[in-house]
């Protein structure tokens, strides 16, 4: 908001004047405070704090008075109560009674709660602002922050007996089977918690994928194939909000399956089912990223192993246009000659040898011997889990250009499990959009009666590495996953029928041929005007290694800021031994960055005063990389079971985000211009 806007809504208008003017002079100014700040925040001030020192400069000019010292322009007692129920009226408002806080906690539990994510501060600024839409008063703070959390122990409760109910007893029993480990029946549940017992089968559902493998590969179809025999139903969460299911997967995380035995039928059903649902789209996310990655490997790792090979004897002959003219005028002047007479005294023998050898790295042979290579690759290694992994996997696509793709897959998968050296002669194998480039010379066999077959360990790579292509740009999309999702969900729900707006908004054409023409067009000229610059940039030149290097000259070093020097000097003898862990602790005594590191839990059992501490030193600890353990051996009243309860409760990606902006912008706000200027990069940087 602007100084103007600041202005104005301290300014008396005509009728307001006259009701502030009815007052006696004792009474005016406080009347008036109370009276525009009611019209502003449909609300009265809860301190003085809340109330502009600019903003009773003004009315006290409106009005004539003298300014008030030490805030006592506040009314207080009788006096107030009696001017307060004067300004509803005047505004047509009415304090909230019973009865509107329970339809305020309807309003919240059916519109709010699922909207925000179960976030307090959030509902409790809706709640006052729909208070403000009805004529009606807030409640105290605290009065408020207590409808918040009605209305969100009511929507958990809605939304945890919907999902329960809506499951059988079978997919209970399998979701409660997450927190028993595969050693023990339900009848020995609590056996689990013993010293050396295999752990819960939950646990086996965290962790990332890791680097490309056969045994991440099984170790992420064995997860995906746990949470498949759950067989949840596949629309159980299609109305619901992401940020509820978002909840219900940080309590599964954060809690041990100790203590998620605990709690309601309901709510851990609810709980597990929505981890369930949301680790499956992962860990399909995971396999596609497996998938990719993998059919990049083996042609990447084929191509590096073949010019290693080609290259180490490798010896590139220069002059061979000279060569050649003088190899043929040897050959002509004595065509019946012997050659080691003839031609080996003008061309040596090895010079010979050296250009069969570049021909062979070069042409035709270098794209057998990568063939080759990448073929037994595949089908000696890679083979053993890709059918598997593509078998576990639904695809799809929403264009016919990619059909021949799609037909592909379900060819592989089809004769994956066979021995047949070719596809049969009846089955229609799709090759252009399908095999391409480096294959399509090497798919195609002759069979026992000389007809042309269909290689089918070469057709499967070929089809993997078309696949591969559409899935990195969502041509095909898979069933179940989140990034690989359809990429139709992805826009808004009426685009169809408001396409002509969005694409205005966006400012890009709805003809597809004109957006690509004005792509290109821009393209062309960037590149021409880096082409043009890049001949006349006197630190810029060419060199002639690898077809053309781009070498900048590197930049000379900035003198040292004089005052530089003593500003280190005056920090190092004001503070000579501050360590880190004191440069946090003060962070958040000014800003209260951790404020913002809660758990996903409805409340807080542990004390902010003793949780404060265990942040702090589980942020420095983490920071550091000197772990939780040290931490907790700094004399620091806490052990590292404490301090890894508070990091698995409290310290999240999302909070840790929201700490971040904190501490940055309290840096740029505490800068001093006239030393740092008012660029935000190094003071941002340095937070």
């Amino acid at each position: 908001m602007d100084n103007s806007s600041d202005r104005d809504q301290w300014i008396l208008t005509p009728i307001e004047r006259s009701l502030v003017m009815s007052k006696t002079r004792a009474n005016r100014l406080g009347f008036a405070i109370l009276l525009t700040f009611f019209r502003e925040r449909g609300r009265f001030p809860r301190d003085e704090t809340e109330i502009e020192t600019q903003g009773i400069v003004l009315l006290s000019q409106q009005l004539e008075v003298p300014a008030p010292i030490n805030g006592e322009a506040i009314l207080t007692g009788r006096t107030a109560e009696r001017l307060r129920a004067e300004i509803r009226v005047h505004f047509g408002f009415h304090e909230a009674t019973v009865a509107d806080a329970d339809r305020l906690t309807e309003w919240l539990r059916d519109h709010v709660a699922g909207e925000v994510g179960g976030d307090i501060e959030s509902m409790i600024a809706r709640l006052e602002a729909r208070c403000r839409e009805l004529s009606i008063e807030p409640p105290t703070p605290d009065r408020m922050e207590r409808i918040a959390r009605s209305a969100l122990r009511a929507h958990e409760d809605r939304f945890h007996n919907a999902v329960y109910e809506r499951l059988s007893p079978k997919q209970r029993e399998n979701l409660d089977a997450l927190l028993r480990s595969e050693e023990f029946g339900s009848e020995n549940s609590d056996q689990e918690d013993v010293t050396g017992s295999a752990p819960a089968l939950l646990l086996k559902l965290h962790g990332n994928p890791g680097r490309p493998s056969l045994a991440s590969m099984q170790d992420e179809l064995t997860k995906l194939e746990i949470i498949r025999n759950i067989a949840l139903p596949a629309d159980l969460f299609d109305k619901v909000s992401p940020l509820d299911l978002e909840r219900c997967r940080k309590r599964v995380s954060i809690e041990v399956p100790r203590d998620l035995r605990r709690h309601p039928d309901a709510a851990r059903i609810t709980w597990l089912a929505a981890f369930v649902y949301l680790r499956a789209r992962s860990l399909t996310d995971d396999l596609v990223d497996l998938l990719i990655e993998t059919i990049h490997r083996i042609g990447a790792r084929a191509e590096r192993k073949v010019e290693r090979e080609l290259l180490e004897d490798l010896k590139r002959v220069s002059g061979k246009q000279n060569l050649l003219f003088e190899l043929a005028d040897a050959t002509l002047a004595q065509p019946d000659g012997v050659v080691r007479d003839v031609v080996f005294p003008v061309v040596g023998e090895q010079t010979l040898r050296d250009l069969v050898k570049e021909w062979k790295a070069t042409g035709p042979t270098y794209r057998i011997t990568l063939r080759t290579v990448i073929r037994n690759s595949y089908k000696g290694h890679y083979r053993r889990m890709v059918p598997t992994l593509l078998g576990a996997l639904e695809f799809r696509s929403n264009n016919d250009l990619h059909r021949p793709v799609m037909d592909a897959l379900e060819l592989v998968k089809r004769f994956s499990d066979t021995k047949a050296h070719t596809f049969p002669a009846d089955k229609n194998v799709p090759l252009d959009g399908v095999v391409r480039g480096l294959w399509r010379e090497a798919v195609m066999d002759k069979d026992s009666a000389d007809q042309d077959r269909v290689n089918r360990i070469t057709y499967e790579i070929a089809a993997l590495e078309a696949l591969r292509e559409r899935l990195r740009c969502k041509e095909i999309w898979v069933v179940g996953a989140n990034r690989y999702r359809n990429p139709d969900e992805d826009l808004p729900t009426d685009f169809n029928a408001n396409r002509e707006n969005y694409y205005q908004a966006l400012n890009l054409p709805l003809d597809a041929e004109q957006f690509i023409a004005n792509l290109q067009a821009e393209m062309r000229e960037a590149l021409n005007t880096f082409d043009n610059g890049l001949k006349n940039n006197p630190f810029v030149r060419l060199s002639s290694k690898n077809n053309g290097w781009i070498i900048l000259t590197p930049l000379e070093a900035q003198p040292e800021p004089p005052n530089l020097a003593m500003l280190k000097a005056e920090l190092n003898a004001l503070w000579p031994m501050t360590s880190l862990l004191d440069v946090v602790k003060e962070t958040d005594l000014r800003l209260g960055f951790t404020d913002v590191l809660k758990t996903p839990t409805s409340y807080e059992t542990m004390d902010r005063s003793v949780l404060q501490p265990r942040l702090l030193l589980c942020l420095h600890g983490l920071g550091t990389n000197a772990g939780l353990q040290r931490m907790a051996g700094l004399d620091s009243g806490t052990t590292a079971r404490d301090l890894a309860y508070v990091r698995r409760r409290y310290i999240g990606v999302d909070a840790m985000r929201r700490a971040i902006a904190i501490v940055a912008d309290g840096t740029l706000y505490a800068r001093n211009p006239a030393v740092w200027g008012s660029g935000t990069t190094a003071c941002a940087s340095d937070s």
